[in-house]
């Protein structure tokens, strides 16, 4: 009986239930709240409402609908759609939830069994956030809508992790489902993406003492959670950080090298001087032709093919004082990314790296800086807010004020010499709102040199730039980046003899450039990168113009050059299982070399020279004088061989439009560039590559990598060559093949008392310059070693922490001597005698090796200080090495001598004092 009784009062709930969902309701609302709106229902049908006011408080949707014989399932279904909240109907009373569903009955695997739930992660990490976890707020944060008949078992979740201290996204932090093994780390913008099982769980963000990083969640569907974490100093023993560590492995990139700007203090270098390019000389496959040069050579890549940006703006001459110091102040960087192969689609234009230096952004929370004393320069960095919480501004500014320097040197003609230097940087940030920021930035920097009593030659960069970040929702976003680089050097020569033969010179180059930028995170497992840029040249070969208007000096002006570069990228990243990464993209690009110009047009087939000469032909304003382009594939992949050893792979091509024609081995301030056109062709290039990275202990990153690469169109010269204010430099060229192939192996410790690394590379670079015309042809058309081929590169750099503030750090270097073209012999003709040389590049000068010492000394670890500092005392060639820069020649009563040049024969000590507030 009792039965019976409990069977007929169930069919009559569920039959009163199904009576009053289905009930003809007749309602309209007008522009109405769901708060009203309820109210009008209850007024209308007798029903009662029960729910939490603040749930009503936080949803602003509002409804205009007429419902005609309406259900009240169906009213209520569009009064809370795209709302949080879900409804379960009993009679006439109908209960609000947020998010969840209330069911009146047992839902499929209600009673699943507890041990077939995932409880893999028994990791130490795991146990440790056991502790954390009962620090946290116990509220259910709910991601997404719970819905009726939503099959899915799994979930995108993504979101930002930042500091709430200064608004900055935190990357390689790594994030998990806390009892699961699922778990990644934030990408450079602080980006992650996790997939995640239906169901309540609790998501920890692993940071040392950091606030608010454990959260429950329910989650029905893809959404959104973001974090803001307090990172603040607490006093124990170690802190031992190993994402860093796993990036590299765990990435698809080859060849990436990034340089510690934290730890770059230590590395004891000329002068105390923090410089980035001197860091990346002593890492695997960068080379300079020379002690103090200017330029890089990458991969045995001319100095011209690397691509080196500041905030997405090209930089054309990245160095001060001759080539001793990087133009760029150290303190402005937030990190520098050097791409020797795997180069990101989103750059193009340049054939053997992208050197990819970004600076800190300005945090509007409150007043920092810091700075240094040196001998020879001195810095200072501010970081100002402007609207606290809105809006922020940086400025850098550096600049020596001694000559002693050159005044050390042995040579009596740079004894006299002068020079001087200063650079300034600053950049203004604005978050319009929690979508949208504005970053502007301007750079200048500018030098001065005097090597004779009689010249001063002058250079100086000028970058101008603004980006707006847009952020259409957590997984996709853009950037829209409008810039300018202009860069130029002059030589003023001052005859004391006879002012009619003064003159001034120069040369100047300005690239103005548009990019639209677009990322999309679709999912944890692929992403998309896509965009379009536009780059217009502009350049002004060279200028004689004589000072006095009695001058002997005739004025010779060449033709302006200019150019429109665009290109279209597009890459995908994807994760097609836990092991195996790849990055699959390409970049078409044109250039039209454009009027107004004049072209000289020479016989197809034949040197050129005067005899070839066809015509010389006008072009209008803008005409389309010559068209290039082609497709750049950019291919690499990454597989997990275990949890700490993986492999890569990487193929590149690339199209490089622009030149640098130089009258010395290494690049100097007074070279030129020189864009393509009839005459003078692109260069290209293609690279593979295969990489092995293997983590040990957490403690050691060990890397070797091996390439070959393939080139065409290299620029080299003719014999005798003359490229000075020439205006018909193309008769001067030559363009042949190149091809280089080198191992990289690092290993790297990097906590512990004794840390640093150890870096080898053997590399080659060659040259063939091939043509059935004689005078086309160097060393008989074979290949030869180009003028920075230096097979053995062995560097180390080993920091010893003695205490908590005192450090010694050791630097070695060793490289093969570059090659040098010899005279071998005399030869008599016509009467008169000459020089007879070896075959290019035969000889090779010494070899190079030097050791550099430092001492640290940190101030007191007190958090409340007004400034904390460290003092700097280094040694550079502490051993006095003799080290050649140059070998020259000269014939003296029918002998011809060889003079060796060299740039710091001495040790050079240096003090500097650093400090940060």
């Amino acid at each position: 009986m009792k039965n019976t009784l409990l069977l007929f009062l169930f069919i009559f709930q569920v039959t009163a239930f199904s009576q009053t969902k289905n009930d003809s309701i007749t309602i309209s609302f007008n522009n109405e709240t769901i708060s009203q709106s309820l109210k009008k229902l209850e007024e209308k049908q007798s029903i009662s409402f029960y729910y939490d006011t603040k749930w009503l408080e936080s949803e602003k949707k509002t409804i205009t609908e007429n419902f005609n014989n309406s259900s009240l399932e169906n009213i209520l279904s569009a009064l809370f759609a795209n709302t949080s909240l879900n409804y379960f109907v009993d009679n006439n009373k109908v209960i609000l939830s947020q998010n969840r569903i209330v069911y009146d009955y047992f839902v499929d695997n209600y009673f699943k069994p507890e041990s077939s739930k995932n409880t893999n992660a028994t990791d130490n990490s795991s146990i440790q956030q056991k502790n954390d976890i009962s620090n946290f707020d116990n509220d259910i944060i709910y991601i997404g809508k719970q819905k009726r008949g939503n099959t899915s078992s799994k979930h995108t979740l993504s979101g930002y992790i930042k500091n709430i201290e200064t608004n900055e996204p935190l990357k390689n932090v790594k994030i998990k489902v806390n009892n699961k093994n699922i778990e990644t780390s934030t990408d450079d913008n602080g980006f992650y993406s996790l997939e995640v099982p239906t169901g309540t769980h609790i998501i920890v963000v692993q940071t040392i003492n950091a606030k608010g990083n454990n959260k429950k969640i329910f989650i029905s569907e893809n959404g959104t959670l973001d974090f803001n974490i307090s990172q603040k100093t607490i006093g124990i023993k170690e802190i031992i950080i190993t994402n860093k560590i796993q990036t590299k492995i765990k990435t698809s990139v080859v060849g990436a090298t990034s340089i510690d700007l934290e730890n770059m203090k230590n590395v004891p270098v000329l002068l105390g001087e923090q410089d980035v390019f001197k860091i990346a000389t002593i890492m695997p496959g960068i080379k300079t032709t020379g002690e103090g040069s200017s330029g890089l050579n990458v991969r045995g890549g001319n100095a011209d093919q690397n691509l080196i940006l500041v905030d997405d703006i090209s930089l054309y001459n990245p160095f001060h004082f001759l080539g001793f110091f990087s133009s760029i102040n150290p303190y402005s960087l937030k990190s520098v990314t050097i791409y020797k192969g795997s180069i990101p689609v989103e750059y193009g234009g340049r054939l053997s790296s992208v050197i990819d230096l970004k600076t800190k952004k300005p945090t509007n929370t409150k007043l920092s800086g810091e700075g240094g004393i040196g001998p020879v320069t001195s810095n200072l960095f501010v970081n100002v807010p402007v609207v606290k919480n809105k809006s922020a501004i940086i400025a850098g500014f550096r600049a020596t004020y001694s000559d002693w320097i050159l005044k050390s040197l042995k040579d009596e003609q740079l004894k006299k010499s002068s020079a001087s230097f200063y650079d300034f940087f600053t950049k203004y940030s604005h978050e319009i709102n929690e979508n949208n920021t504005i970053n502007a930035s301007l750079y200048y920097s500018d030098d001065k040199f005097k090597i004779t009593s009689d010249s001063l030659f002058n250079y100086n960069n000028r970058l101008l730039g603004i980006n707006w970040e847009h952020k259409f929702s957590k997984k996709m976003s853009s950037q829209l980046l409008l810039n300018n680089s202009d860069y130029k050097y002059g030589v003023n020569y001052s005859n004391q003899n006879d002012n009619r033969k003064s003159f001034e010179s120069g040369f100047n180059i300005n690239e103005s450039n548009a990019q639209l930028k677009f990322e999309n995170k679709l999912n944890g497992k692929f992403t998309v990168n896509y965009g379009l840029s536009a780059k217009l040249y502009k350049i002004n070969p060279g200028f004689l113009n004589p000072k006095e208007a009695t001058s002997l000096i005739v004025p010779v002006n060449l033709i302006n050059e200019k150019a429109l570069e665009a290109s279209a990228y597009l890459k995908t990243e994807a994760k097609l299982t836990e092991k195996l990464l790849i990055n699959v993209g390409g970049r078409y690009t044109t250039f039209n070399y454009l009027g107004e110009n004049t072209q000289r047009i020479y016989e197809e087939g034949l040197p050129r020279n005067e005899a070839t000469l066809i015509e010389t032909k006008q072009y209008k304003h803008n005409e389309v004088i010559k068209q290039y382009g082609g497709f750049e594939p950019r291919v690499s992949a990454r597989y997990m061989l275990t949890n700490s050893l993986s492999t890569k792979i990487g193929y590149d091509k690339t199209y490089q439009y622009i030149h640098l024609l130089s009258t010395n081995t290494t690049q100097s301030p007074t070279d030129i560039w020189k864009l393509s056109d009839i005459n003078v062709k692109p260069q290209i290039g293609e690279q593979f590559s295969i990489g092995f990275y293997k983590n040990l202990n957490e403690t050691y990153e060990i890397s070797l990598e091996g390439y070959t690469k393939k080139s065409k169109n290299i620029l080299d010269y003719k014999t005798g060559a003359n490229i000075v204010l020439s205006n018909k430099i193309e008769t001067e060229l030559l363009q042949g093949e190149g091809k280089s192939y080198g191992v990289e192996l690092l290993i790297k410790k990097n906590i512990g008392k004794l840390n640093g690394w150890i870096a080898y590379t053997y590399s080659r670079s060659f040259l063939k310059l091939d043509s059935q015309f004689r005078d086309e042809r160097v060393n008989d058309g074979e290949y030869f070693a180009s003028n920075f081929d230096k097979p053995h590169d062995f560097n180390s750099v080993l920091n010893y922490k003695i205490t908590k503030r005192y450090s010694f750090s050791l630097n070695f270097v060793y490289q093969t001597g570059r090659p040098i073209t010899y005279p071998i012999g005399k030869y008599t003709y016509a009467n008169s005698e000459y020089t007879l040389y070896s075959d290019r590049n035969k000889f090779r000068i010494p070899d190079y090796y030097r050791v550099d010492v430092s001492f640290n000394i940190e101030g007191s670890h007190k958090i409340k200080k007004l400034a904390h500092s460290f003092w700097n005392i280094s040694i550079y060639n502490v051993l006095g090495r003799n080290n050649p820069y140059s070998i020259y020649f000269i014939s003296n009563d029918g002998q011809v001598k060889g003079y060796k040049t060299s740039i710091f024969a001495i040790p050079i000590p240096t003090i500097t004092y650093n400090f940060k507030f």
